[in-house]
């Protein structure tokens, strides 16, 4: 089975919520999950301390047995310092190209 951190999407219309759950990668986005490892508040401000709440140690856990994380995922870890450097670079042109040559 292929695990996956990624969000799924909690709240009321217009009101979004998310919590950062483990699931199955074939599992849909709202559907299934195998641990719930916290959440994210995108109408808070950005220094608020309940904006991105993470359980750093079942995080860790997943990632030693092998879960991959998503995108935006990376970019809370990355900040957290839970996994340095883990912030990806989208994109495929010329300028994507440039950009992760320079390391910026």
């Amino acid at each position: 089975m292929a695990v996956r951190i990624r969000l799924t999407r909690m709240g009321a219309r217009k009101r979004p919520f998310y919590r950062i759950v483990a699931a199955d990668s074939r599992s849909p986005r709202d559907g299934r999950y195998l641990e719930r490892l916290g959440h994210y508040d995108p109408r808070l401000p950005d220094g608020h301390p309940q904006r991105v709440v993470l359980n750093e140690e079942r995080i860790r856990y997943w990632l030693s047995v092998g879960a991959q994380y998503t995108d935006r995922v990376a970019r809370f870890l990355d900040k957290a310092g839970i996994v340095p450097g883990a912030t990806r670079m989208r994109g495929t042109g010329k300028r994507a190209q440039q950009q992760a040559e320079s390391g910026s």
